[in-house]
């Protein structure tokens, strides 16, 4: 099955769009507001940002897996994995990613990368010990829609200027505890509670528009999943496999890999997810609801 069969999500494409317009003239005015408040020169300030996101761009394949602590393998070390990876990349005429491996127990798999040619897949021992071949298999085409859909960039990009952002606060923050309160001029406000309380702002607002794609995405991903593979089924079995063994899983493994949760299929939580507002990932029984709907569709058995 070719990709222009199942093509690229058109709903979350109009969101992709929409998002990054809005966390772009969010940081828009986010930099004016620092300019005018901390009065460093505009260029110097523009010139870092910008060499700091093209940094993130050209190295955010490599970034996420070595924050991941991933490490990406050969055929000779991992051939079962790169036949089915290869395998799903002609169906879904996609050119073949890097593979990489986590070792980790928790069952889990993430894509990484600014483009289809420049993108990486991990899956971690956890999922490869756990999971039966054609589940594996579902997964896979699940992280390879991401790339298909190039969604993986939008939200590497999104989430390094929500962390810009966060490390602005805390900046603020320890500015506040430690700096004496020093004052712009003799009658505005503490520079630091100004810096505190806009990059807090701008924080908040990212933090809702990237969980609101991200959830979208997972949607899009398991439709992908389902339609490159002709079988919904393994992809439902997986999650409710990976899901199920991630109660078994020791909290302190949990906590090693929850930095990776907005990129996982299923995200590592030590407690139960609060408000879906501030959910990465859709609930759980909505994304098998959605994916039986699809089996349905498909004429496929749905357990």
């Amino acid at each position: 099955m070719k990709r222009r069969s199942f093509g690229r999500d058109a709903g979350l494409t109009m969101r992709m769009i929409l998002t990054s317009g809005l966390l772009g003239l969010l940081y828009v005015i986010f930099a004016v507001v620092l300019f005018n408040v901390l009065n460093v020169g505009l260029v110097p300030m523009l010139v870092i940002v910008i060499a700091m996101a093209f940094f993130q761009y050209y190295t955010s394949d490599k970034l996420a897996l070595a924050a991941a602590g991933a490490k990406v393998v050969s055929r000779e070390e991992a051939p079962q994995l790169h036949d089915m990876v290869e395998r799903l990349c002609a169906m879904a005429d996609l050119p073949k990613p890097k593979i990489a491996v986590m070792d980790t127990p928790v069952p889990n798999a993430f894509a990484t990368g600014r483009s289809p040619k420049h993108a990486a897949v991990c899956v971690t021992t956890g999922l490869w010990e756990r999971l039966e071949p054609r589940e594996v298999e579902g997964v896979l085409a699940h992280e390879l829609s991401h790339i298909a859909n190039r969604d993986v960039l939008v939200m590497t990009l999104a989430s390094f200027f929500a962390m810009l952002a966060a490390m602005l606060t805390r900046f603020g923050l320890y500015a506040g505890m430690w700096g004496g309160g020093n004052r712009r001029d003799n009658n505005g406000p503490p520079v630091w509670l100004i810096v505190f309380l806009v990059s807090m702002l701008v924080y908040v607002i990212s933090f809702i528009l990237i969980r609101m794609i991200s959830r979208y995405r997972e949607y899009a991903a398991d439709r992908g999943s389902a339609l490159i593979t002709g079988a919904p089924e393994y992809l439902m079995s997986a999650l409710q496999k990976i899901s199920s063994q991630m109660t078994l899983i020791p909290n302190r493994d949990l906590r090693q890999v929850e930095g990776m949760n907005a990129f996982f299929i299923v995200p590592a939580k030590v407690k139960s997810a609060a408000a879906e507002l501030f959910m990465d990932h859709p609930p759980m029984e909505k994304r098998l609801a959605a994916l039986a709907e699809i089996a349905r569709e498909m004429g496929r058995p749905v357990a």
